[in-house]
């Protein structure tokens, strides 16, 4: 029997009334493995591949053969808008065979929650943090819910592989699953996955199942691909230039920018009217300040406003005003967007997609030239690369145009090898400890710290965290009154512990957009979001301070002016980029060839950085002198082994190198003064790299470097301990620094 001949009928009559003419080859592949197994099943295919619907088709022929007597399916959505279009879809699909689909996170009513309540069927579409609140608050209503859960549905499953939240989705799973007393199959679902079988076993932790992959062949596409480079203000790369090679043309625009409209923002202005498009940023205080920009334009040129916003931080109903218009085929409107519309939503025909600056991943490029390429349209990116423009007196490192040569070194990886970043699973997750800890103890009441302990480490999420570490966090937590031992000699959430447990924000294990003041003195310059630890630098009101104290209860960080650039990165992902990327961008600086997408500023901007890195030697010899005691240092690293190198430098060597104020623009390079010359800094780098190394040397004495959401309140021995052994990357660290002094110091 076919698949086709499978699925029931009510299924057959939807792909006969879309006029789907045959079976993707996802859809049969899944289909496959869910009527033919009773493993989980990882489905990997490129956006717009109808991947939702090979997963529910075969579901919902099951349901459809024996109704489940509760919620048959969990569906885990990142994103409230990812949800609300899914719901809609499946709505569709489901409505002909009387199967109820529920959505169910914070924009939802409690009308439609309480129906859901009553009357527990169907399919449950809901993210992570509200699953959360559900075991805690609807506790002693899991097993009526979920009695009979025969599958979880994980969208997106590679954008959870990167953080705690991931981890918090995976616990979820098995404290639902042993609270209802059900075994559901687990089915991921993603369009961009580096390392398949990576994804396979995070998948299955904890389930007793392995994961089914099918291998499903990617038909070649046509890309629509550009990328223009630049300066914020005075004369372009390509001015005055002749070029002789043919270059892609921009197409006409269809808008004239004001008068000294900022270069970049005016190519995206002059390239939007008319079209449904997205602009990808990178930050939501970036997202504002585009958006911002290109509505002043409107204006200046008495035009109607033609531009929307997207970001996280916004009420549910200036989301959905943009998500609603942008699914309007009738509507030519361009949002401005972070990571919020990168993922899964359907916003029908969108015709283009701008990204400023680079994205930090390939996966994100991937996932955000996804969103364009549907109904039957070529999927189309067009890169805005942004920079001020060198002066004359600007030390070299500062002239090369990273985000640019790093746009490249994203695209090239993919187009040549297939290359997307691979899932990071081997951190120490004490923060998320904390969190299901405390979450355990709300919904389960007063536990021995032995049940505790065995239900809490039992979950396979956890399974690199030691006994004893636990016993660490516990004592902790009831130091601090975050959990309470009764006079029986159980455990319970303490006084402390119920002020963090009881605010509706902590069911999210990510942090949330809370602004923080920034002050130097008396004066008050304004405020970000996610504050570094103290002694990192910060940009803000037009020049760079270090960070001299923070103060969270209060939302205070202090600070003092200093000279220099600042790191573009803080804390954990989306700023984590991998070496792979690093080594690839040195690669674009010393290789000759072209590439077709680069437009005319690009094309005479990358001549020219590959010129000044080739005269300077960067791509040959990874310290170059700056002038007198001045160096820079080019390692090629992520972000992770990037930073274990700067305080190896610091903590480990800069005694006997005799160097000083060393200064990282992660991760990129970083500058210092030293004495020693190039010969003996590789030789003090060998003698000791070669010498027994614990992460833990790494961290600055007196720092807990406080990344994750609740590092505040786990030990700083164990703060410390998750730093040095799950983010800085030590070993790739060590091997870089063995690369060198074979090839520099053995000729």
């Amino acid at each position: 029997m076919s698949i086709f001949d499978r699925y029931a009928p009510f299924i057959q009559d939807f792909i006969y009334r879309n006029n789907w003419e045959s079976l993707r080859a996802i859809q049969a592949a899944a289909g496959d493995a869910i009527f033919n197994t009773e493993e989980n099943v990882l489905l990997s295919a490129s956006t717009a591949s109808g991947k939702t619907e090979a997963a529910f088709f075969p579901i919902l022929t099951l349901f459809y053969e024996d109704m489940p007597r509760s919620v048959g399916a969990i569906y885990i959505g990142p994103l409230k808008a990812l949800i609300n279009d899914q719901f809609t879809r499946l709505n569709e699909l489901c409505e002909q065979a009387d199967i109820p689909v529920w959505h169910w996170h914070g924009d939802v009513s409690q009308s439609h929650k309480d129906k859901m309540m009553k009357h527990p069927s169907g399919i449950l579409q809901i993210t992570p943090e509200s699953l959360e609140a559900m075991l805690i608050r609807k506790h002693s209503a899991i097993p009526k819910l979920f009695g009979d859960l025969r599958f979880i549905v994980i969208d997106e499953v590679h954008s959870l592989m990167r953080g705690d939240r991931g981890g918090q989705t995976i616990c979820l799973i098995e404290r639902l699953s042993k609270l209802a007393g059900v075994d559901p199959r687990r089915i991921g679902l993603s369009a961009t996955i580096g390392d398949l079988e990576a994804a396979g076993d995070f998948l299955s932790y904890g389930s007793g199942r392995g994961t089914v992959i099918p291998r499903i062949e990617a038909k070649g596409a046509k890309w629509r691909l550009s990328m223009e480079h630049f300066y914020i203000a005075g004369s372009q790369a390509a001015d005055g230039k002749v070029i002789t090679e043919a270059l892609p043309l921009p197409e006409d625009p269809t808008d004239t920018a004001p008068q000294n409209a900022d270069p970049g923002m005016g190519y995206i202005f002059e390239h939007t009217k008319g079209k449904k498009c997205l602009v990808f940023v990178n930050s939501r205080e970036e997202c504002e300040a585009v958006t911002t920009t290109l509505r002043s334009y409107c204006e200046a040129r008495h035009e109607q406003d033609r531009f929307l916003i997207h970001h996280g931080n916004l009420s549910a109903s200036y989301r959905e005003t943009a998500e609603a218009a942008m699914k309007d085929d009738d509507v030519y409107l361009t949002t401005v967007t972070t990571a919020t519309l990168e993922l899964g939503i359907d916003i029908g025909r969108l015709e283009r997609a701008f990204q400023v600056d680079a994205p930090f991943t390939v996966s994100s490029f991937l996932q955000r030239m996804g969103r364009t390429g549907r109904r039957e349209l070529p999927p189309e990116m067009w890169f805005v690369i942004r920079e001020e423009m060198p002066e004359p007196r600007t030390m070299m490192p500062e002239t090369v145009p990273w985000k640019m040569i790093q746009g490249i070194a994203l695209i090239q990886s993919y187009l040549e090898e297939r290359w997307v970043e691979p899932p990071r699973l081997d951190r120490l997750p004490f923060s998320l400890l904390y969190h299901q800890t405390m979450s355990t103890l709300m919904s389960c009441g007063e536990l021995t710290p032995a049940e505790l302990a065995q239900r809490v480490l039992t979950l396979r999420y956890f399974r690199h965290i030691s006994r004893d570490d636990y016993k660490i966090l516990l004592r902790h937590l009831i130091e601090t009154d975050h959990i309470q031992r009764t006079e029986e000699g159980g455990l319970i959430v303490g006084l402390t512990g119920e002020r963090v447990t009881n605010s509706f924000r902590f069911y999210a294990v990510f942090q949330e957009n809370e602004e923080f003041t920034v002050r130097y003195d008396s004066q008050e310059l304004g405020t970000l979001v996610m504050p570094p630890p103290v002694g990192e630098k910060i940009a803000i009101a037009g020049h760079v301070w270090i960070v001299t104290e923070l103060d969270r209860k209060r939302r205070l960080v202090y600070c003092e002016p200093v000279k220099g650039k600042v790191p573009a990165y803080f804390g954990d992902c989306p700023g984590d980029i991998h070496t792979k990327i690093l080594e690839r961008m040195r690669e674009v600086l010393c290789e000759d060839k072209g590439y077709p997408y680069l437009m005319t500023n690009a094309v005479i901007r990358l001549e020219q950085a590959r010129q000044n890195s080739r005269n300077a030697g960067i791509t040959e010899f990874p310290l170059i002198n700056l002038g007198g005691d001045m160096w820079a240092l080019f390692p090629w690293l992520g972000t992770y082994a990037f930073l274990a190198l700067e305080r190896f430098l610091k903590l480990r060597c800069a005694g006997r190198l005799g160097l000083r104020s060393l200064d990282p623009y992660r991760p990129y390079f970083m500058q210092f003064t030293m004495k020693a010359d190039a010969k003996t800094f590789f030789s003090v780098l060998a003698e000791e790299a070669a010498l027994p190394l614990d992460p833990l040397e790494l961290v600055y004495k007196d720092e807990v470097p406080v990344f994750e959401k609740y590092d505040e309140y786990v030990p700083p021995e164990l703060v410390k301990k998750g730093f040095a052994y799950g983010v800085l990357n030590t070993e790739e660290m060590l091997s870089r620094i063995n690369g060198w002094s074979k090839k520099y110091l053995l000729k």
